[in-house]
């Protein structure tokens, strides 16, 4: 990615917001219990007081946005994730009482996790506030400022929340910027202490290497093409309903969506016609629909044609489902679509499809399955559909993913006590519940000497006391 030259002014006034984070955080290094909990109210009052607001501007971006999905995955689990970091941070805070060595007693050793300072958030377009307000959470919870960078396609929430912080928060807590490529630039450059990117595998290799430029510590979530494996004997109703939900709630434009579906040869005709009804049931009409979310530009609604259309002149088979039979090409819908015998040198077997696009792979035998699964980049999710417990311990023991829901999709991400993250090319590091806590934390390890202390003895000049010593410690 080549550099890019913002404009001298919007350069200053990012460094100076950073700059007077940063000053304000040195002041302050370590916020109490009170004023971290007073921002994360802060934080729930600005949600809960500019709720339609909030929705409005992330359907104004989309050009439609389902009301329901952006209160159901976005504003509810931004909600809980205030509240379970207020619950539990007084704990969380806690200094960690550890053991000491029996050479080194009567000493006492702990960890306490100490803010880092400033840390920088970099969102996508996807879920706009999901995607900020869960990693604010976090670093607020560890008692850090924060600057959040939103991206240019959706600068409607963007504008929104820049205005919301500064009503709510000032100045000296929690800063939004707004910009293109230039200023994303330019603000993964920053020194931050620590630095959360979503979104693609190949921006995140770009944000790593300009952090490296700081030594600054990142977190990356990016995606990957995330699996659906339905095992012989999975209930295929009930697998197709998950399925169908996980992959089109926000049309598909989801990190943890399932990407294609792996089925055992027998069961495929049956699970294509129960993921046929399951898509008519749930959205009968797509058009006007207003619970079906729209693809969120051009650029993206003709990149998902271009594949298709790549595909289908490679030989695969291609079922659209759209039940009224709708022209959906003026309201930017794009409609669940099979793809089948789908050659493995097309886009849509290679790249994460971020769309209502759903390859299906058959399979013979299960361990067929596995191989498929571990031959590839490791996803950040796997859905596995299957009712025998010993196949299940073993594809959570035989696979590598960021996480694992077991017949169903999508909500282990939305579980307060459970850790979000990737791994290799789908990521690295972790947020959400205490993990999140713990990554805009330093754990800092502290040993309190006592004065009944013998290090003494260990001191130069050596002589007969450390002799005998050391033949203790060395002893077999």
């Amino acid at each position: 990615m080549d550099a890019i030259k913002m404009p001298a002014q919007e350069e200053s006034s990012l460094i100076e917001s950073f700059d007077r984070l940063k000053s304000i955080a040195r002041a302050t290094p370590y916020p109490a219990l009170e004023m971290r909990r007073s921002w994360l109210d802060s934080l729930e009052r600005l949600i809960q007081e500019n709720r339609q607001a909030l929705i409005d501007a992330v359907r104004q971006d989309f050009g439609q946005r389902s009301a329901v999905e952006t209160r159901l995955a976005e504003l509810f689990p931004s909600l809980e994730a205030i509240r379970h970091a207020r619950r539990h941070l007084r704990g969380w805070m806690q200094p960690q009482g550890r053991k000491v060595s029996l050479w080194f007693m009567p000493a006492a050793a702990s960890v306490l996790p100490q803010p880092l300072g400033v840390a920088g958030v970099v969102v996508p377009w996807n879920y706009p506030l999901f995607l900020s307000f869960g990693p604010i959470v976090a670093a607020l919870a560890a008692g850090n400022r924060v600057m959040v960078k939103m991206s240019e396609y959706t600068p409607a929430t963007g504008a929104l929340l820049e205005r919301l912080t500064r009503q709510y928060f000032g100045h000296d807590v929690l800063a939004i910027v707004n910009g293109g490529p230039e200023l994303g630039q330019a603000f993964t450059r920053l020194p931050f202490d620590h630095l959360l990117f979503t979104g693609s595998t190949a921006v995140g290799r770009h944000v790593m290497r300009a952090a490296a430029e700081n030594l600054t510590p990142v977190t990356l979530e990016l995606g990957g093409k995330s699996p659906a494996l339905v095992a012989r004997g999975a209930d295929l109703r009930r697998s197709a309903e998950a399925i169908v939900a996980g992959k089109l709630m926000n049309a598909g434009q989801t990190c943890v969506a399932p990407d294609y579906v792996l089925v055992n040869e027998k069961d495929c005709g049956l699970l294509l016609d129960e993921i046929r009804a399951a898509a008519a049931r749930a959205y009968p009409t797509l058009a006007n629909n207003p619970n079906y979310s729209a693809i969120i530009n051009d650029r993206h609604y003709q990149r998902l044609q271009d594949w298709l259309e790549a595909a289908r002149q490679a030989g695969a088979r291609i079922d659209a489902i759209n039940p009224a039979n709708e022209d959906l090409a003026a309201s930017r819908k794009f409609p669940l679509t099979l793809v089948q015998r789908c050659p493995e040198g097309c886009a849509l077997m290679q790249e994460e499809i971020f769309g209502p696009i759903l390859p299906v792979v058959a399979y013979d035998k299960f361990d067929e399955a596995l191989a498929y699964i571990n031959a590839r980049p490791r996803p950040l999710a796997l859905y596995l559909f299957d009712n025998d417990a010993l196949r299940v311990e073993r594809v959570l023991k035989e696979t590598v993913s960021g996480g694992v829901c077991v017949n169903d999709t999508l909500l282990h991400v939305v579980q307060d006590d459970l850790p979000f993250g990737g791994v290799g090319p789908s990521g690295m590091g972790h947020y959400h519940a205490k993990e999140g806590f713990l990554t805009f934390s330093k754990l800092k390890p502290v040993l309190r000497q006592s004065r009944l202390s013998g290090s003494w003895l260990t001191r130069p000049p050596y002589g007969r006391a450390v002799e005998f010593l050391l033949k203790l410690m060395l002893r077999r």
